[in-house]
């Protein structure tokens, strides 16, 4: 396993460090340029708007599938009858294609056709273009992925609820706790660990996020939806400007390493 992982983790991970500090092109000729590349960046104002648009995903998908989870994992938590069904049910969606979920949501968002503006006309509402507006574009991509990957986190912290020692909310209840503080009190601090798994899956998936992206709305409108990864496959894979990708890539890896260890300081951390 240790081979495997470095063969086909670290050494990809070295190479493309390396290919940013070259100017390599599809030829296979390539010239050093140091950190020209990463100078290009500071200065691309379509890296700035790829960053904005990513990190205007985040804050909106991360809360959004966080919660979605925790609350489906508490009812799961609480059922009884058919929980083995109900858990399987909402975790259909996550082992389903990512591509075939987009296109699934392409119709329910749809301005003429959408079974979601049907029922938005039922009450005299719309038709809205939920992927025609810049500002709404993004929240409607985020339910799409947040539909489509809740299962897993789902899963994650139904364990974690699980591995509540029941002493502890029986102690509780005898001193008068009602359902509220026993889960702020005693569930929810018992949970961080598995919280802050779940928000550093979540956010790495976020900041990753392409495949709705590039099959809901192929970046549009006015590249609201234009992400980094979706940048940085345009530059490696339609203009073929490899070095410049792999700085890219880098580039996102450090953010994602920042915002993890903030998060590590923030929730991760002992009391």
């Amino acid at each position: 396993m240790l081979l495997l992982f470095l063969v086909f983790r670290i050494l990809p991970v070295i190479g493309a460090a390396l290919l940013s500090l070259t100017d390599y092109r599809l030829s296979g000729r390539w010239t050093f340029i140091a950190l020209d590349n990463y100078t290009r960046l500071l200065t691309d104002s379509l890296f700035h708007q790829a960053l904005g648009v990513t990190l205007t995903y985040t804050v909106i998908f991360v809360p959004l599938t966080v919660l979605l989870s925790l609350g489906t994992a508490v009812l799961l938590h609480q059922v009884v009858w058919r929980r083995g069904f109900f858990r399987g049910v909402f975790f259909l969606p996550y082992v389903t294609s990512i591509v075939l979920a987009a296109v699934i949501w392409k119709w329910i968002y749809d301005v003429q056709d959408g079974l979601l503006n049907a029922v938005l006309g039922l009450v005299s509402i719309g038709p809205v273009d939920f992927l025609g507006e810049s500002n709404l574009v993004l929240p409607s991509i985020a339910v799409t992925s947040a539909w489509k990957g809740f299962g897993y986190s789902m899963l994650i912290l139904l364990s974690g609820l699980q591995a509540v020692p029941r002493s502890y909310l029986e102690a509780a209840m005898i001193d008068g706790a009602g359902a509220w503080q026993r889960f702020r009190y005693i569930v929810l601090p018992q949970l961080r660990p598995v919280l802050f798994f779940v928000l550093v899956i979540e956010t790495i998936g976020a900041f990753q996020v392409f495949d709705a992206m590039y099959v809901m709305t192929g970046g549009g409108p006015v590249r609201s939806s234009y992400s980094l990864v979706y940048f940085l496959y345009d530059s490696g894979f339609k203009y073929f400007d490899f070095g410049y990708a792999s700085a890219i890539g880098l580039v996102l890896f450090a953010i994602v390493l920042i915002v993890s260890l903030v998060q590590r300081r923030l929730v991760g951390r002992e009391d």
